[in-house]
């Protein structure tokens, strides 16, 4: 496990590498084995997860764009009950990537193609940060509204659960795009404020989580279209604000 007295001698120290590209996870390994670190490797989130617990790794670099989870959801995970340093290793380059990743709890973030002359000394350095027990970051504590009920569309959905259902088949959403799918089916129509729709859906808010919420809100929109959903139900207002569009009347009968 990780420890705080600043040291970071590679024969002491075992780094799990994530990442589903077979060609990626070795280019990694071959760059911090050279030097002495002990590997192991993990080619999605649930093995990650399942690594972690079996090999307390110190550091674990961690690839975003996994095929099962994605990488915020796996820091997520991770930050439930280890302390190993995370780092992203990802060809996500823009702003609110990184703001997310350190929102989530990882301590660097490298964008891909980088030098191994760079990761290396990444590595060393967060390795060498003291991290004591009562300073492990915490995730915000999530809510967990009613269930919510739209016949009209077929949605139906369970935070407690984590789930949400469209004319009775799952989604494949998170436990957080759940959250803020029933924060904002339970008022349609009305223009939520990210800062305010933050704020419902976590206790506290926290870093830049308006950037986060972003994302969530982009992922529930992609999932909703690749389940066949047509009509837009999440909308953005002015900018600066979402909003469930409430169902259409059915039309009378002539």
């Amino acid at each position: 496990m990780a420890v705080a007295d600043g040291t970071a001698n590679p024969e002491q120290r075992t780094v799990l590498v994530v990442d589903d590209d077979p060609d990626q996870r070795e280019l990694v390994a071959v760059v911090l084995g050279g030097v002495g670190y002990r590997i192991e490797e993990a080619g999605s989130g649930a093995a990650a997860v399942e690594a972690t617990r079996t090999h307390a790794p110190d550091l674990v670099t961690l690839d975003l764009g996994l095929p099962d989870m994605d990488g915020t959801e796996v820091c997520r995970a991770l930050r439930e009950f280890s302390d190993a340093y995370v780092i992203m290793l990802t060809g996500r380059a823009d702003e609110s990537d990184r703001l997310i990743g350190l929102d989530v709890g990882a301590d660097d973030y490298m964008v891909k193609p980088f030098s191994p002359k760079e990761l290396r000394a990444r590595v060393a350095a967060v390795l060498r940060r003291a991290r004591p027990a009562a300073e492990r970051p915490v995730p915000a504590p999530m809510v967990a509204p009613t269930s919510v009920v739209d016949p009209a569309r077929g949605l139906v959905v369970v935070p407690d659960r984590e789930l949400a259902l469209v004319e009775g088949v799952p989604l494949p959403l998170t436990g957080a795009e759940v959250l803020v799918l029933a924060a904002l089916a339970r008022e349609p129509g009305r223009a939520w404020e990210r800062r305010d729709l933050v704020r419902a859906v976590w206790t506290e808010e926290f870093g830049e989580s308006q950037f986060l919420l972003d994302v969530h809100v982009g992922n529930l929109r992609r999932k909703l279209r690749k389940a066949g959903v047509r009509e837009e139900w999440i909308r953005s207002v002015g900018g600066t604000a979402y909003a469930f569009i409430p169902s259409r009347p059915t039309d009378a009968p002539d």
